[in-house]
């Protein structure tokens, strides 16, 4: 990011500004000048005169000079790195140049950022001359995620001799992104769970791929060694094998946002704890090589490049993760009461992993989540306490349906999902595990194919 300014002559707007910029020295040369000027025609003295005038000029030219040159100063910004986690840091770099052929006075640069980030970095430059440069850093760090703006970068210019100061404010501002923290989860098999590209699930035709015992008809360019001569004495016309290539593991991870269900707010509270799982889960099974799709409890998904929904895993796998972490970094709880558009988007298609962070749910709710579980393959609900999150006593629920921790776990187990309570200092990992049940890491299996055992 580039800020300067252009060359061109000064208005008059720009020289109010300029004389509005006197410093308290300033104004006073300026009144004892013009005090001198008063008492010279009153007591005849034509030096005194002289005296004035001196004094009441040096300021005003300062004001001039200064007026002249504020456009002469470009600057620049830039981030390193511009995402970052939560309660990461994020260094800032500024950069200015004197573009002018003169030397400049002090300056005085400030950055505009919001408070979340710290205070507002402020730096003393005491000279640059023609054709120099400065350069300054400093640090960010929130514990919140969102989107934060940097800038706009104010320069305060002051003369050699500290009569006026001028504020300039460039108009280029800067984006800091801070994703939810993604926590390093095992390489465990979900329950019910499809391991990779394709198994249990149905295939897509390709140009490359497999063979398909259902063949077609020849088409100009098609490999003669694909020719399925059985299907051809069969038809009397030429046929071919066809060609297809396993389709992806797909898995939805849905995301209740319901303000009603999630009471508390900051760093600390169980919505928070449930962005942090989302955004984990994410990124896990992206790299595992399934097609992600984040879905919200007001039916809101983030669209994959085929805008269909979904992600793709293995090269394009870092791109979705970076745009699911995105999402996440300024999704906000909703006023929804229900899940029912979420429910509505996943009964129009037939699902494979379906992992959830629940908050407090009522019985009509804990039914439609019921719903859910018929229409995936597996179902893994994460269930947080909101009264543990904010420490409310026991028997105090925060809204009047709300249904206990242990009966709403009971029901969505009948529904056949896997469900599991979270509380304050749970770990996402070891809850990811328990997701497992009795079953061995991913890796295990694999090994003992590999060798010839049974898995």
């Amino acid at each position: 990011m580039s800020e300067g300014g252009s060359g061109g002559p000064p208005d008059r707007d720009g020289l109010r500004a300029a004389l509005a910029g006197l410093t308290t020295r300033g104004r006073s040369f300026l009144a004892a000048g013009m005090a001198a000027a008063v008492c010279s025609f009153l007591l005849g003295q034509p030096d005194l005169l002289r005296v004035g005038l001196l004094l009441a000029a040096l300021p005003l030219v300062c004001v001039l000079v200064l007026h002249r040159t504020r456009y002469r100063v470009a600057g620049s910004r830039t981030l390193s790195p511009a995402r970052v986690p939560a309660a990461a840091e994020s260094r800032v770099r500024l950069r200015m140049e004197n573009v002018s052929r003169l030397p400049t006075g002090v300056l005085m640069l400030q950055d505009r950022v919001p408070y979340v980030l710290g205070p507002r970095p402020r730096f003393i430059l005491d000279r640059v001359e023609a054709g120099g440069r400065r350069e300054v850093s400093y640090r960010v760090r929130s514990d919140l995620r969102g989107r934060y703006p940097l800038g706009p970068l104010q320069l305060r210019l002051s003369d050699p001799f500290g009569m006026c100061e001028l504020t300039r404010s460039f108009s280029t501002c800067d984006t800091l992104t801070v994703v939810p923290r993604v926590e390093p989860l095992p390489p465990v098999r979900l329950t019910g769970e499809a391991a990779g590209y394709g198994e249990g699930r149905q295939r897509s035709l390709a140009l490359a791929g497999e063979d398909d015992v259902i063949p077609r008809g020849y088409r100009h360019g098609d490999d003669l060694r694909r020719v399925h001569w059985r299907s051809t004495a069969r038809y009397g016309e030429l046929m071919v094998r066809r060609e297809e290539q396993p389709q992806k593991a797909r898995c939805t991870i849905l995301l209740d946002t319901r303000e009603t269900a999630h009471p508390g707010s900051g760093p600390d509270s169980a919505f928070e704890w449930a962005v942090t799982g989302a955004a984990s889960s994410a990124v896990h099974l992206l790299e595992r090589g399934f097609s992600v799709r984040l879905l919200t409890d007001t039916g809101t998904s983030v669209p994959g490049p085929d805008g269909a929904g979904g992600f793709g895993g293995g090269t394009e796998s870092a791109d979705a993760a970076g745009l699911v972490l995105d999402t996440l970094a300024v999704v906000q709880q909703s006023e929804e009461e229900g899940l029912s558009a979420a429910y509505d988007v996943l009964r129009g298609s037939n699902e494979g992993l379906l992992v959830a962070f629940f908050g407090d749910l009522d019985e009509q709710q804990a039914a439609v989540a019921g719903r859910m579980r018929q229409r995936c393959g597996a179902a893994v609900a994460f269930v947080l306490d909101g009264d543990a999150f904010t420490r409310r006593p026991g028997g105090i629920r925060f809204s009047p349906g709300q249904v206990p921790v242990a009966d709403r776990l009971r029901l969505l187990r009948q529904a056949g999902w896997t469900a599991l309570p979270v509380t304050p200092g749970d770990a996402l990992a070891d809850l990811w595990r328990a997701g497992a049940g009795p079953q061995r890491p991913a890796e295990a299996d694999a090994a003992e194919t590999m060798a010839g055992g049974r898995p």
